[in-house]
Parts: C-alpha cells; sequence; structure tokens
C-alpha cells in the first residue's frame, strides 16, 4: 500500500482498483474523490456475484459531486440490472448484441468424450489450431493434472488457479502473452478480465455448471475481429438444464449441432416458447435460453443463500458473520 500511496500522492488522473484496497484507501483517508467525475465498473456482473455491490456503494457515497457511472459486462441477469437500478439514476442500456450471445466470430465445436477419455482426446484436440491455447477446468485439481500430462508430452504449458501465488500466476499469465508458452490451463478466474488478444484456440475440458461462464469463457478467442474455435466436451456428468441452454446457444449463433444435444428436449423447445410472458427470451434471471427462471439452478441457489443468511440474523449469528 505505500508504493501504491506514494504513485497517488504525485497526482494521477485515472485510478484502477479492486473494491476492497479502494474501499480501504478511502475509509483512512489516503485518496479522496472530490474531482472525480467517472466511475467504470469492469465485469460488472462478476463483481456484483462476488459480493462487493455493498463495497462499491459504500464507494459510491465517497464521490462528493454528479458523477457518470459505467457498467461493463458480457451478460445481463436479473443481479445486476438490479444493481444498476439502486445504484445509477435512470441507467441507459447499451447492448451490443444480445447480452449473454455468443461471439459470432467463434466456431462452437461441441464433443461428446466419456470421462476416462478425455486427457487423451485432448492432445488431439490441440492439433487443430496453431498456438496460443487457452484449456479451461472447473476444479484446481483438474488444472494441475493437465498442466502435469501436457509438460510430459513435450507441451510448453503454464497453469493457473485460485490456489497459486501471485508470483505464479503473473508468470503463467505474462509467458503466455509474450509467446514463451503455448497452452495455458486454467480454471474460471481465466475467463472474465484477462486479454489475451490472439488465441486460437479455446478447449472446454469440463463443460461449466452455467451458460455464462460458457460464454465468458469462449470469448476469450475470436477478438478484435480475428476468428477462433472453441471445442467443449461434454458428457452425462453434466446437467440437463446446462445442456439445454448449451443447445439453445449453438442455435442462435447458427453452429453445428452434436447429435447428442439435438436428441434433447426440454420446456423450451417450441421456438415460439422462447419468449416468456415477460417478454425475456429464456431464463429472466441468469439468461440461458434452455429454461425459465422456475428451472434456474442459479435462482436456487441463490435462494437457499439467502434463506440460509435470514436464519443466522433470526438466531442472533448475524454479527458474527465475518468470524466463521
Amino acid at each position: 500500500m505505500r508504493a501504491q500511496l506514494e504513485v497517488i500522492k504525485k497526482g494521477v488522473h485515472i485510478v484502477v482498483a479492486t473494491p476492497g484496497r479502494l474501499k480501504d484507501m478511502l475509509a483512512k483517508k489516503m485518496l479522496n474523490l472530490n474531482n472525480c467525475r467517472y466511475a467504470v465498473l469492469d465485469e460488472a456482473d462478476r463483481l456484483v456475484d462476488l459480493g462487493f455491490e455493498d463495497d462499491i456503494k459504500e464507494v459510491f457515497d465517497h464521490f462528493k459531486a454528479q458523477r457518470q457511472t459505467l457498467l461493463f459486462s458480457a451478460t445481463m441477469p436479473a443481479k445486476i440490472q438490479n444493481f444498476a437500478r439502486s445504484a445509477l439514476v435512470k441507467p441507459v442500456t447499451v447492448n451490443v448484441g444480445r447480452a449473454g450471445a455468443a461471439n459470432l466470430d467463434v466456431i462452437q465445436e461441441v464433443e461428446y468424450v466419456k470421462q476416462e477419455a478425455k486427457t487423451a482426446y485432448l492432445l488431439q484436440c490441440l492439433q487443430k489450431t496453431p498456438p496460443p491455447v487457452l484449456i479451461f477446468c472447473e476444479s484446481k485439481a483438474d488444472v494441475d493434472d493437465i498442466h502435469e500430462y501436457l509438460l510430459l508430452k513435450g507441451v510448453e504449458a503454464v497453469a493457473i488457479h485460485g490456489g497459486k501465488d501471485q508470483e505464479e500466476r503473473d508468470y503463467s499469465i505474462s509467458s503466455f502473452k509474450a509467446g514463451k508458452k503455448e497452452v495455458l490451463v486454467a480454471t474460471d478466474v481465466a475467463s472474465k478480465g484477462l486479454d489475451f488478444p490472439d488465441i486460437q484456440h479455446v478447449i472446454n475440458y469440463d463443460m461449466p455448471a452455467e451458460i455464462e461462464n460458457y460464454v465468458h469463457r469462449i470469448g476469450r478467442t475470436g477478438r478484435c475481429g480475428n476468428t477462433g474455435i472453441a471445442t467443449t466436451f461434454i458428457n452425462k456428468n453434466q446437467s440437463g438444464t446446462t445442456l439445454l441452454d448449451l443447445k439453445h446457444l449453438l442455435q442462435e449463433a447458427k453452429q453445428r449441432i452434436p447429435p447428442v444435444l439435438a436428441e434433447l428436449n426440454g420446456p423450451m423447445e417450441d421456438v415460439d416458447a422462447i419468449t416468456n410472458t415477460g417478454g425475456v427470451k429464456g431464463c429472466a434471471f441468469c439468461g440461458g435460453l434452455g429454461h425459465r427462471i422456475l428451472d434456474c439452478p442459479k435462482f436456487e441457489h441463490q435462494k437457499s443463500v439467502q434463506i440460509a443468511s435470514s436464519r443466522r440474523e433470526d438466531f442472533g449469528f448475524g454479527g458474527y458473520r465475518g468470524e466463521f
């Protein structure tokens, strides 16, 4: 913090910050926003998802004059819309394409691969395009296993996930960006907020549980007018809701639908039925096209979290939440 403070004391035009550090410096009066007129939130959906909503509102309270606020997000679930309505005055939504839709510059290939055959098939997929290639996994353990496997096979690979320290992460990202390493294996920590302009191929070793994360992941390729390929492995381990969302996303982007997805039928199969009574496509909560809000796993999860939170407060544990 001392090094950051020395820079700020000299005077700055723009501050790029995480909510926690900015809130801390404002509270300690190391920084003020008296002359600040713009607040920009990048990956706003992710910030709200991670529970930074109250921190951001606290930061907004430090503005002394009228401000213009801009929220950037690839997806527009209900949570971020509610935040925009509560934090902004008469918010205006600017859509570039449909929020939550896949980039049309990405060729999406979905393949059914048995769980035990995925690692071996991964090497074949790496032959589709020249490097750089980005591989996504759901768990840290899978990232480490695949990273080790690729190194044993002679592939120049690096890995990042939440369990690695900052120095390791910085090395992985910088060497991958510089072209010294051909493959980056990562969890969803690399699906948002990192810009790799020349990614040729994204491989989803695991199909994410939420369709929003799929959209973010494949958006790492096909950037700046370039085309890219996204290959996704699916099998019986995925939920029917997620696969139906994927099927409708492929239909919307006019991509080839594999037979295993084409056979799936759900309550949203009638094209006219994709629109809800409120005029919203698919799920009004998460933006998935293959289900409605009543079947939304993300909505169910949030309800259970809210119920658990209210129970804690009812039983007098609310004040100790930070200590558990």
